[in-house]
């Protein structure tokens, strides 16, 4: 009886172990640091709207940031890291020095993503990358109007809210 009973709590221990496991990455609330890179004009002519980019990524942090469930790295940490390591402008930085800069400023995910024009429609993507692993953990696309601009706002918070 003794050795049955070993063997219950041995499997109830293995359950419970196992059980908390899953294919996701946790993402410990509160704790999980975000930062969130402008996101990258991909149309071959720069005549969107100058500064787009900036102000997309201005939507999602502060989607991500009324979430709670991120605690957001502040863009001016991104930009001294830069400056420091003479890199320049962000968008001259590609995605694995981006993601080195992250572990710089302790962030564990970061966000890319980038927007364009295609006829009378704007597509916008967004990727939630993992720092330390560099594995995209989430991916949103969206699409609104080209002459929407408000509408542009409104799908990156929207894309941003997938992130969580």
């Amino acid at each position: 009886m003794p050795l049955k009973m070993r063997l219950i709590g041995l499997l109830i221990l293995l359950f419970a172990f196992f059980s908390g496991c899953t294919s996701a990455p946790c993402m410990d609330r509160q704790t999980s640091a975000v930062a969130v890179w402008d996101l990258e004009n991909l149309n071959p002519a720069e005549t969107i709207v100058p500064g787009m980019g900036e102000l997309l990524a201005a939507e999602v942090i502060e989607t991500l940031k009324e979430s709670g469930v991120f605690q957001m790295v502040e863009r001016e940490r991104l930009i001294l890291v830069l400056e420091e390591l003479s890199l320049g402008s962000s968008s001259l930085v590609d995605e694995a020095t981006r993601l080195k800069i992250g572990r710089i400023v302790g962030a564990r995910f970061m966000v890319f993503g980038g927007y364009f024009v295609l006829g009378n429609m704007m597509r916008l993507d967004l990727r939630l990358v993992e720092v330390e692993t560099g594995r995209i953990v989430k991916a949103a696309q969206k699409t609104a109007s080209a002459g929407d601009l408000a509408g542009w706002l409104r799908i990156a918070g929207q894309a941003a809210k997938e992130m969580i």
